[in-house]
C-alpha cells in the first residue's frame, strides 16, 4: 500500500479518538493553528508519542517567542522520542519573537539539535495566495540542506502534484515529495476550507457533473480514493500521501493508517 501519514488537529479529545481509531505506529503529523498555539500542539504530540505513535508536531515560526522556548521545544521532543516536526512560517501577520520564515527557524533546528531531528516543509502546487511563484521556488531551494522532505500543500490534481514534483527536480530540489491529499469530508466543508488556503483551481470540479466529480464525489462527499489511487501509479516521483483529516479518523484510518511509513528518521545534515 502506498504509504500514508495523517494529519490532526489537537482538539480538545484528540488522542483518545486517535487512540480508538488509528493503530499505534501510523505517523501522526500535529497542526499548529494560531489560535491553539505551539503548547497545545507539544502536548499532543508528546502524549501520541508516548504512546507508541510516530508524532511530528508543526512549528509555526512567527509562533514562537524567542529562541530559549525552541530550545525547550526541541528538549520535550528527545524526551518523547520524537525525530522529527514540520516546520512553517505560521499565518500569524507578525512575528512573536525572532523567527519570521521557516527557514530562520530551521537554522536554528537543526544547530540546536545537532542534526538529530529531520524536518519537513511545505510544498505548494497551486502557488501561495501572498507569496510569488519564483519567491517560493528560491526559498525552498535555499533551504533544502536543511530539510528532509516536502509536503504539499492540499491538492486535487494529481497531474498538477506530480507535474509540481517534476518542476522541482528540474531546478535542483531533489527532497522527497509527499502528496497533500484531503480526506474524506462533505463537500461544503471541503470547498470552504480549500478557498481559505487558496486552492481553487483544481478545486473547480466539484462544480461540474464530469467524469473527474462522479469519480471524486459520492453525493455531497469528497472521497480521496481516487486521487490517491492515481497517485500510486506515479511512485518514483511521489514519496507517498499526507493525509489532511480534519480529524474525520474513522474513515482515514480504515482506508489509509495501516500503510508503511517510507521516510527514514535519518539525522539531517545542515
Amino acid at each position: 500500500m502506498f504509504p500514508t501519514r495523517l494529519e490532526i488537529i489537537p482538539s480538545e479529545g484528540i488522542v483518545e479518538k486517535i487512540r480508538a481509531a488509528v493503530p499505534l505506529g501510523t505517523t501522526l503529523t500535529v497542526t499548529c493553528l494560531p489560535h491553539h498555539g505551539i503548547g497545545r500542539t507539544m502536548r499532543a504530540a508528546v502524549e501520541l508519542s508516548r504512546l507508541g505513535y510516530r508524532a511530528v508536531p508543526h512549528l509555526a515560526a512567527r509562533a514562537l517567542e524567542d529562541r530559549p522556548q525552541l530550545a525547550g521545544i526541541l528538549r520535550e521532543c528527545s524526551g518523547a522520542g520524537i525525530r522529527e516536526v514540520f516546520a512553517i512560517g505560521g499565518d500569524t501577520p507578525r512575528p512573536a519573537g525572532p523567527y519570521g520564515t521557516a527557514a530562520a527557524l530551521m537554522e536554528d533546528i537543526t544547530q540546536y539539535s545537532g542534526g538529530s531531528i529531520a524536518i519537513g516543509v511545505a510544498g505548494y502546487p497551486e502557488g501561495h495566495p501572498a507569496v510569488a511563484g519564483l519567491d517560493l521556488l528560491e526559498d525552498l531551494l535555499a533551504k533544502q540542506h536543511l530539510a528532509s522532505h516536502v509536503v504539499t500543500q492540499m491538492c486535487f490534481s494529481a497531474p498538477k502534484i506530480v507535474d509540481y514534483a517534476a518542476l522541482l527536480r528540474r531546478e535542483g530540489v531533489e527532497l522527497p515529495v509527499w502528496a497533500g491529499v484531503a480526506g474524506a469530508v462533505p463537500r461544503t466543508k471541503l470547498v470552504s476550507l480549500a478557498t481559505q488556503i487558496g486552492v481553487g483551481t483544481s478545486l473547480k470540479f466539484l462544480s461540474r457533473k464530469g467524469p473527474l466529480a462522479r469519480r471524486l464525489l459520492s453525493g455531497d462527499r469528497y472521497s480521496p480514493a481516487a486521487l490517491v489511487a492515481e497517485l500510486a501509479e506515479t511512485r518514483d516521483r511521489i514519496a507517498g500521501i499526507h493525509l489532511y483529516t480534519f480529524n474525520s479518523l474513522d474513515t482515514a484510518a480504515a482506508s489509509h493508517a495501516a500503510a508503511p511509513d517510507a521516510l527514514g528518521t535519518a539525522p539531517v545534515s545542515a
